[in-house]
């Protein structure tokens, strides 16, 4: 073969060898993107089968606190094992529930230390006392109690009253005048005195812890014509736990 013949296939080799590399330098850019598109849609295919597949694993058990760890943060009580109060919410009240409750315990703390002193001189359990005064008075925002001071519906059977005794709220009845009493405190002590007297005295056998059949035996004693009123009684001690009172 002669040498000019030689050098021209070398000079076309050189050509193409020079043409391949030019082509590969214009297209690498676009070769790396495509393999790195491939690269992450290859993983988002892995990390979709994953979640599908974890989807078939049972839920947390919402009764196993375990499973639950939100549920179990917070203080514990060391000695029973369960959760402090302030750990949950309260259950959910309507805005009237909350303002009656809201009413009832500022009546409490209101009058809890006289009820005591009370039940100390004359026997009545104090949770009884503070749940009718609550029940009777509307927790001291009834015209009875704001007016007469009167925190327990007492009523005035005397014929002969002098002025400011007594004061009549619906008719011209003797049965409607409740009686009126300079204070709040009045008011309990003749509370007090009326449990005590011929007709409720009965109960003062009964032990000071029983709050049930002091609650039962008022309405059998007919205290009030309210229905189930020794219920709505006991419903207001368990409510409020009245019966830490019981205790001077």
């Amino acid at each position: 073969m002669k040498k000019e013949g030689i050098e021209e296939i070398r000079r076309k080799l050189e050509q193409q060898v020079d043409h391949v590399s030019a082509f590969i330098q214009r297209i690498w850019f676009k070769v790396a993107l495509l393999g790195l598109l491939g690269f992450v849609f290859t993983q988002k295919d892995l990390s979709f089968h994953i979640n599908l597949n974890t989807m078939d694993q049972p839920l947390a058990n919402i009764n196993d606190k375990a499973s639950l760890p939100f549920l179990t943060s917070g203080r514990e009580n060391t000695h029973s094992g369960t959760p402090d109060k302030d750990e949950f919410s309260p259950p959910k009240m309507t805005s009237v529930e909350r303002k009656a409750a809201k009413g009832q315990l500022a009546y409490v703390e209101r009058f809890a230390h006289v009820a005591q002193a009370e039940m100390v001189k004359y026997g009545v359990p104090a949770s009884i006392t503070l749940a009718q005064g609550i029940l009777e008075s509307g927790s001291g925002k009834s015209r009875l109690a704001k007016e007469n001071n009167n925190h327990f519906g007492i009523k005035c059977f005397s014929k002969k009253c002098q002025k400011g005794h007594c004061s009549n709220f619906a008719d011209d009845h003797h049965k409607d005048f409740f009686r009126a009493y300079s204070t709040a405190w009045d008011s309990y002590r003749d509370h007090s005195i009326l449990l005590t007297s011929k007709h409720y005295r009965h109960l003062l056998k009964l032990d000071r812890s029983d709050y049930r059949g002091w609650a039962k035996g008022l309405e059998a004693a007919g205290y009030a014509t309210a229905k189930n009123y020794g219920d709505k009684l006991i419903r207001i001690i368990e409510t409020l736990d009245l019966v830490a009172y019981d205790e001077p």
